[in-house]
């Protein structure tokens, strides 16, 4: 047991890293427009084109995780971020601070689900939805790097050394991972059938005609997206520059928002263990519960008062933690030898519905005057047909799931016991 700790904790380490790397620009924004001299919309395509990298690569890595698994997916990924990180460091041309993000989103895309696969395979079942929950509340803590130490290098010694820094984390990252992480315990080997490039890829049209591949993409598209662009790239400008709050003051909140996460997060790994066919409806629930607190902000004639700030912050960072349950998904309702593919399907979800809202933002900022209260006002709005989509998509696919169980014999009654089956195969 020490040692699925250990590997699950070198793998852990890895995500935090690459969460301060995605997240580093978009605590730099501001230094970044004034850097490369760009307007609020080219500087939402640092981002857009970051995340389209990173969604675009969910099922080739996915894939080719199904294959090599996770050690050299892990390493591989923290290495290509280190080389964006350091060019990004620098670089004074944009040309080239666009590839290197785009880089990142690479290296982004090779980790998380690759430190999901080591879940099921080193603790057991019982233990899966909670180590689950912890692996992504754990990783949040790379917002927190950003927002306070990587803010304070950025605002002292620089730009070079703020991103330097976060790079040789990277290395430290790529270093442990091939030293320490091991796909599966010893004397566990799991030995899959041995398959094609063609019949690997023929598989990519069943995994997602499951409807519970599908249920977990729309449960991440629609919990997902919107702290992800709070933090990816347009919180801090919109509390600084649209709130009037200090630059100080935002990170304080975006250190809170990680807090919150793990406070929910740890809840929300015990109920989808606990009642399997209720997972949906924690789903809905975060959903409304961000549209909402986004329509009672963002309806106030003025600048919202902290305490207010601070309550949104708290409701929509649940939305981090909260799609995790999509993986649960692709993993209850896939078997093990398609885990990768299904869980990269799902991943993109959320980050496709991220890159569409960070654009259409960074257009209305633009046609609207820049950063000011108004214009943030309105370019907060396009979150909301995100919402529309990813609510109907969870019914929908939550309809459909339910049949299959039903042709399947499966009676809600025994779910729990079927779920933790299918963790073991």
């Amino acid at each position: 047991m020490k040692a699925a700790w250990l590997v699950w904790g070198v793998g852990v380490f890895a995500y935090i890293v690459a969460v301060l790397h995605r997240t580093a620009f978009g605590v730099a924004g501001l230094n970044a427009a004034d850097r490369f001299s760009v307007s609020p919309s080219l500087l939402s395509s640092f981002v857009v084109l970051q995340v389209v990298v990173y969604a675009a690569m969910q099922i080739p890595a996915g894939v080719v995780l199904d294959r090599v698994g996770s050690r050299k997916m892990i390493a591989l990924g923290a290495l290509l971020m280190t080389i964006a990180q350091i060019t990004l460091a620098l670089t004074e041309s944009l040309p080239v601070a666009v590839a290197a993000r785009a880089l990142v989103g690479v290296g982004d895309a090779l980790t998380f689900i690759s430190v999901l696969r080591l879940v099921p395979r080193w603790f057991a079942p019982r233990q899966v939805p909670i180590v689950s929950q912890l692996t992504g509340l754990l990783g949040q803590t790379g917002q927190i790097l950003s927002a306070v130490p990587f803010l304070m290098l950025l605002d002292g010694p620089g730009w070079t050394f703020a991103f330097g820094s976060a790079a040789s984390l990277g290395l430290l990252a790529f270093v442990l991972a091939l030293a320490l992480i091991r796909d599966v315990p010893p004397g566990s080997e799991v030995v899959e059938p041995s398959t094609s490039m063609r019949e690997t890829l023929a598989t990519i049209g069943q995994v997602w005609r499951r409807p519970g591949t599908r249920l977990g993409f729309f449960s991440h598209m629609g919990t997902q997206f919107s702290i992800t662009v709070f933090a990816l790239l347009w919180g801090i400008p919109y509390l600084t520059s649209g709130q009037g709050l200090s630059a100080s003051t935002a990170g304080v909140l975006l250190s809170i928002s990680v807090f919150s996460a793990v406070v929910s997060g740890l809840l929300l790994g015990f109920l989808t263990g606990r009642y399997p066919m209720r997972r949906s409806w924690l789903v809905l629930a975060i959903m409304i519960s961000n549209a909402v607190m986004w329509a009672i902000v963002l309806a106030l004639p003025g600048p919202a008062p902290l305490w207010l700030l601070v309550m949104l912050v708290v409701v929509i960072s649940v939305g981090g933690p909260g799609s995790v349950i999509g993986f649960d998904y692709a993993r209850t309702f896939n078997p093990s030898a398609n885990l990768g593919t299904a869980q990269g399907m799902v991943n993109i979800g959320g980050f496709l519905a991220s890159l569409l809202v960070i654009a259409s933002i960074g257009a209305i900022l633009q046609a609207n005057g820049g950063y000011t209260f108004d214009a943030f006002r309105l370019a907060f709005l396009a979150q909301y047909p995100v919402w529309v989509v990813a609510i109907t998509g969870v019914l929908l696919t939550r309809r459909k799931t339910r049949r299959q169980l039903a042709v399947e014999g499966i009676h809600p009654r025994t779910m729990r016991e079927i779920f933790q089956s299918r963790r073991k195969s």
